[in-house]
């Protein structure tokens, strides 16, 4: 008898987290290395201690550096891009541009939330205090008290800030949003008003009562048995499919309350994290009305971003057959890192005695009698909704991309047109639904099998050479510079050189009409005992979707309570 529990509704129709280990972009993105003499060349000129460089000398410069252009479809989290930066100080000097495509705009307004804590000024904030700020807010269903008190004031800056252009430019230059359509601005800045707390109380997101909600309606006739449950799926699927060091305390206490890191006392968890929250139309009485609950995965859980491999390999070893370190002590590990590294080649510094001086920077400021900073060393532009199928239509797009991400959810988007994008010789990765514990191991290979059939209509031929994944599928363009048949480890730690395209200028690109985030209103009192039949499920391999990935509405009963005005679009 088939249960909720195996019906793939765990995975729901909004993703919050990857379900794949964070990658270094710039490793994916490299063809087989050349000679290292061609890339000494490319390498900018040392800024040595003395004069000020000249102005019209460094712009020069900087037009000579090299850019990688990547486009990412449904990277929900920001951690390939967190960890692309981390790791750009082991490779020649570029300029990224990174064109973000996401299904809802609160995927957008986490994405900044979560860029503008990792480059929070260290002085403001130490390296602890945002590893752990970082995790609790990206994992944790409930947050500590300081910790909401930070979102809430982020996110009132933050609604600040969208609506005004030129204070957004000046106050995170890395952030771009020329390419969102005025209506999603306006819904962005109201996703912002709702997490800093303009509906007090946390009745205004009944957190612990909507995880419940959502528990219930998968386990089923399970849920009193929702422990043994979450131990079968552990060590029968997640265990088996490469994630050992998920330990099974940590994993059973996500499952009932939704608190993956427990970095202090449990007592100390109890405020909502307004930043998993997502609205729905679904069909009450023969009307379309909007609702706001939690609709984001319950499956799988957030273990698997940074916390399933690391660099250090004394984090990964074993005794008596079981890992000595759980999958949070490995992504605090990770985490603090990956901050650790991207503050030493973000900001500029220039140590006493060392002749050298690193450009670049966040946002950090030039002293008097010292060079100005570089510019941004990356950009990251969010493309309006729904525009996968209209790149194609905007010239400085086409074959544009050295390098295409897909997440397994976005997979049906998937085309010969979004193929167009990439440049000749370019890469192709596509997230693998290896960590979806609903699906059976036939279910994957028939998924991979769609996606090596989508991406050759598209245009790309598989990677050969290198050590097989399960956990994601590598293509690469077929064109006049087809790479050879070396898959670059992402873990290398002396990468090739490489020189890129020229640059990419950002444009608004056009797109389709998409329902809007809920404005501020009255929430529901009682929770939302509704879940998606999600259109992420991936259970129908072998059919890929032919629509938006963004929920349908539902024949559902709705308490008049959870009623809420259809934003006009």
């Amino acid at each position: 008898m088939t249960t909720p529990a195996g019906s793939g509704t765990g995975f729901g129709s909004v993703s919050w987290w990857g379900l794949s280990p964070a990658v270094d972009l710039q490793a994916e993105s490299e063809p087989p290395a050349q000679d290292h003499k061609s890339c000494r060349k490319l390498q900018p000129a040392i800024i040595l201690s003395g004069p000020p460089v000249d102005p019209d000398s460094q712009a020069e410069t900087e037009h000579e550096t090299p850019e990688l252009n990547v486009l990412l479809l449904g990277s929900v989290d920001g951690r390939h891009l967190l960890r692309t930066l981390a790791r750009a100080a082991l490779w020649p000097r570029r300029r990224f541009h990174f064109y973000v495509l996401e299904n809802n705009l609160e995927a957008v307004a986490r994405h900044i939330l979560i860029f503008s804590l990792a480059l929070e000024d260290p002085e403001k904030m130490g390296l602890q205090e945002r590893s752990e700020t970082f995790l609790e807010v990206w994992g944790n269903a409930l947050l500590r008290p300081p910790v909401a008190a930070f979102v809430r004031a982020q996110a009132g800056r933050l609604a600040h800030l969208v609506p005004e252009p030129d204070r957004l430019a000046e106050q995170l230059p890395w952030l771009s949003l020329g390419a969102l359509k005025f209506r999603e601005r306006d819904a962005l800045e109201a996703v912002f008003r709702f997490w800093a707390g303009g509906e007090k109380g946390p009745e205004a997101f009944p957190m612990s009562r909507l995880w419940d909600s959502r528990l219930r309606q998968y386990l089923g006739s399970r849920y009193d048995a929702r422990h043994g449950v979450s131990d079968w799926d552990l060590h029968m699927k997640l265990h088996d499919r490469g994630a050992r060091v998920i330990h099974t305390r940590e994993f059973r206490r996500w499952r009932d309350t939704g608190v993956a890191f427990e970095l202090r006392d449990s007592s100390a968890y109890h405020v909502p994290n307004r930043t998993l929250a997502s609205g729905r139309l679904l069909s009450h009485r023969g009307e379309r009305v909007a609702a706001r609950g939690y609709w984001g995965d319950i499956a799988t859980g957030p273990f698997v971003a940074f916390g399933i491999e690391a660099d250090d390999e004394t984090l990964l070893r074993t005794s008596n057959g079981q890992p000595v370190k759980t999958a949070c002590e490995i992504t605090e590990h990770n985490v603090a890192e990956l901050f650790r590294e991207m503050a030493a080649w973000g900001h500029p510094r220039a140590a006493e005695g060392d002749p050298e001086q690193v450009q670049g920077g966040a946002e950090g400021s030039s002293e008097p009698g010292k060079p100005a900073p570089a510019p941004e060393p990356f950009t990251v532009h969010f493309l309006s909704l729904d525009s996968a199928h209209t790149l194609h239509h905007k010239s400085c797009y086409m074959g544009q991309f050295q390098l295409l991400y897909v997440a397994c959810g976005m997979v049906h988007l998937l085309s010969a047109e979004l193929g167009a994008c990439v440049a000749p010789g370019g890469r192709l990765i596509v997230e693998l639904a290896q960590f979806l514990v609903d699906l059976r191991q036939e279910q994957l290979q028939a998924f991979s099998s769609r996606v090596g059939e989508l991406a050759q209509a598209a245009g790309f031929a598989p990677q050969l050479g290198g050590k097989p994944s399960d956990t994601f599928a590598r293509f690469y363009k077929a064109g006049d510079s087809a790479p050879g048949h070396e898959d670059p480890a992402v873990e290398s730690g002396t990468p090739p050189p490489e020189v890129l395209a020229p640059p990419l200028e950002a444009t608004d690109p056009p797109s389709e009409d998409r329902t809007q985030p809920l404005e501020s209103g009255n929430p529901p009192s009682e929770p939302l005992k509704l879940t998606s039949e999600s259109q992420a499920s991936l259970l129908e391999a072998s059919v890929p979707p032919t629509g938006s990935q963004a929920p349908k509405s539902e024949n559902q009963t709705v308490p008049p309570e959870t009623k809420y005005p259809i934003p006009d679009i």
